[in-house]
């Protein structure tokens, strides 16, 4: 269940509708999929995307996209740390950032500039279009991350950050995963 936050408003927003439409009025795409295939750990990334293909190919063709993996963050990742603090700083990238949560759950931080900033808690069955050079930053956790999503791409360059290095998100360091 997805949980949209705005900290310095003091609002938490679980609905799906209100959270469809709040992001919408900003250009963000939200959703919720269907996810009800468990995945033992023994699951390859090929398992993983054909259990997800009749709803994939559609979204991807709709939307031209060319491309799509799986990333698994558990506490098993190496260099969680120096890869959690490349996740948060604030950065943009050249194409649209697609998630769609299989299990797990991670934080997705959004800075407008013409609004307070805001989170996104996605979860199993979430699914996430962060616009191409929407200023934002991603948390999995400090300790035990779990995250299993589906990466959709154009062009996999595309995802490489721009760092804006203005370090907004030290602001909010003490918001994490729960």
């Amino acid at each position: 269940m997805a949980v949209l936050s705005i900290p310095e408003k003091n609002v938490k927003i679980t609905d799906p509708q209100e959270i469809k439409t709040f992001f919408n009025k900003r250009g963000i795409f939200f959703d919720q999929w269907q996810c009800d295939v468990v995945f033992e750990d023994t699951a390859t990334p090929e398992d993983i995307l054909a259990a997800y293909a009749k709803d994939l190919k559609p979204f991807m063709e709709k939307g031209g996209y060319k491309t799509a993996d799986v990333i698994t963050i558990n506490s098993l990742t190496e260099n969680y740390d120096a890869i959690r603090s490349k996740f948060l700083a604030e950065h943009t990238h050249s194409e649209d950032e697609i998630r769609f949560f299989v299990d797990g759950k991670g934080l997705f931080w959004f800075n407008l500039e013409t609004e307070p900033v805001f989170n996104l808690l996605c979860e199993r069955g979430d699914l996430i279009s962060v616009p191409e050079g929407t200023k934002h930053w991603f948390d999995a956790g400090p300790t035990n991350p779990f995250v299993k999503a589906i990466r959709i791409f154009i062009d996999m360059t595309g995802w490489i950050p721009h760092y804006t290095e203005n370090n907004i998100q030290t602001k909010f360091a003490e918001i994490t995963v729960g």
